[in-house]
């Protein structure tokens, strides 16, 4: 009896595979090209309010240290 419980769940398992992959090969996809060209634009059109690029001012930075550290 266990054996069919395992086969019985294997093919189940299998038709939830057979069923994702036939959705991503439906998919529309982009072209590598286009979507590159799009992220740079997009890094471009907002790299003034990157922090990682532009820094944070000290004065409105909640993560700045209150007091320096002291070693004793």
């Amino acid at each position: 009896m266990s054996g069919k419980g395992c086969s019985s769940n294997s093919v189940v398992q299998a038709r939830r595979v057979v069923h994702q992959l036939r959705a991503e090969a439906g998919m529309e996809r982009l072209k590598i090209s286009l979507a590159a060209a799009d992220l740079v634009r997009f890094c471009q059109e907002h790299r003034r309010g990157d922090a990682l690029l532009m820094g944070i001012a000290a004065s409105s930075n909640p993560f700045k240290d209150k007091r320096s550290c002291v070693l004793l």
